[in-house]
């Protein structure tokens, strides 16, 4: 069975291009029509719970797969190799770029990718919104959550966290609550309370060593793994204001082109946390610095996704019947929203202009453009991948190569290279 499990997931994980939606199809029809290894019931249940859930649900969905199938060792296996291929594309990506990221034919070839993503962004916002925006309070969350990220710079936690309580308080309850029973919780709590420590014994053994950037990394993203409700793209702003101002690991320009990157490989978008490590493990100290940061990223951002997997898979049921802790989920998507808004608007000016500026005028701190810096080229290439993706439907890799390919093409035509 473990074979077999190695076969389907391996071809996954080496398919899983296009984000969690293209994902979530892929693994649908390998699990659910293709092999029958989940129903249509229970494919849904564990989509949902996964939803609610940090860190990227697909990952999280494909843990559960391989766990329903063999057990802890099946979900090792799954959600292991759902990772892995992207894990070793961002790892050479991430080394290339730090050796070549300066000469002119790359970055000519990042602007095409990074116009390009601005489009992947609104695709998502577009899409997201369709699915959570059900009744007039999730549009309320969904504005408030992009107002309080843009123009009033609150952290993306209490966002979140405001967000779940409005919608649990707001949600009316329409089914009775499915009692779990101690044996359950208590097995739950045991795999927490294990996995905890496993989660936390290489930031552990980076501070006692007394490796003061490794410890730094292992403890920024261990935090970021417990607030990426709703998937990278909720989060990618906040990772942009900790990595760029706080601790000034990485440049805007290095973590948009980390951003770009991550799209184009296989794999959670959130592995764009890896190419943040090893970018900034390369800085601190070399190669060797790089691949254990990198390692040290992986490990403190997927490991936790085994441990709700395991810890909460039992109580799939106990959760669905409990309305409250719907209504929280509710909120916390609806938030999602306006939190994309926020990272499209971000990215998009970042990407149309050469210069853009904070600005603070009493309660709102927010940024706006040099419009004299504009990016006719940048605005061009998107306005193109936009048709491309949203109109003709390309796929995703081929838009992808096609604004790349023309924004060499116009750089050299221009001498730019």
């Amino acid at each position: 069975m473990n074979r077999e499990l190695v076969r389907v997931f391996g071809r996954i994980g080496l398919l899983s291009f296009g984000g969690p939606a293209a994902q979530i199809a892929l693994m649908h029809k390998e699990l659910v029509e293709t092999r029958n290894w989940l129903t249509e019931a229970e494919f849904l249940r564990a989509l949902s719970f996964c939803m609610l859930l940090p860190g990227p649900e697909a990952m999280q969905l494909a843990t559960y797969a391989g766990w329903k199938r063999a057990g802890v060792t099946g979900g090792l296996i799954s959600g292991g190799l759902f990772v892995l291929p992207g894990a070793v594309v961002i790892a050479v990506l991430a080394l290339f770029y730090g050796a070549y990221g300066d000469l002119a034919v790359v970055q000519a070839l990042f602007l095409g990718v990074k116009a390009m993503v601005v489009v992947i962004v609104v695709e998502a916002l577009i899409k997201i919104s369709r699915r959570a925006l059900l009744r007039r309070q999730h549009i309320v969350i969904a504005v408030g959550g992009f107002v309080a990220l843009f123009f009033l710079a609150v952290p993306f936690p209490l966002v979140i966290a405001g967000a779940a309580v409005i919608g649990a308080l707001l949600h009316r309850p329409d089914t009775v609550p499915i009692a779990a029973t101690k044996v359950t919780l208590r097995r739950s709590m045991t795999i927490i309370v294990v996995g905890g420590i496993i989660w936390a014994a290489p930031v552990v053994i980076a501070a006692l060593a007394g490796d003061v950037f490794l410890t730094e990394i292992g403890v920024f993203f261990s935090k970021l793994a417990v607030v990426t409700f709703g998937g990278a793209y909720a989060v990618l702003a906040y990772i942009t204001q900790e990595v760029v101002i706080g601790y000034e690991w990485l440049t805007t320009a290095q973590m948009m082109d980390a951003l770009g990157l991550a799209e184009t490989t296989p794999g959670p978008l959130i592995l764009v946390t890896q190419f943040v490590g090893m970018t900034a493990g390369l800085a601190e100290g070399g190669v060797q610095k790089a691949v254990l940061s990198g390692i040290m990223t992986l490990w403190v951002t997927f490991v936790p996704c085994f441990i709700w997997i395991f810890a909460g898979a039992p109580l799939i049921d106990w959760l669905d019947g409990r309305p409250r802790l719907r209504g929280a989920l509710s909120g916390i998507t609806a938030a999602v929203v306006g939190v994309i808004a926020n990272l499209s608007l971000w990215f998009a000016l970042h990407v149309f202009f050469g210069e853009v500026h904070p600005v603070v005028w009493g309660p709102i701190q927010s940024l706006w453009p040099n419009l004299v810096t504009a990016q006719p080229i940048a605005i061009a290439l998107a306005t193109v991948s936009g048709a491309l993706l949203l109109w003709r439907h390309w796929s995703l890799p081929l838009v992808l190569m096609t604004s790349a390919a023309l924004s060499l093409i116009i750089a050299t035509a221009f001498g730019a290279i």
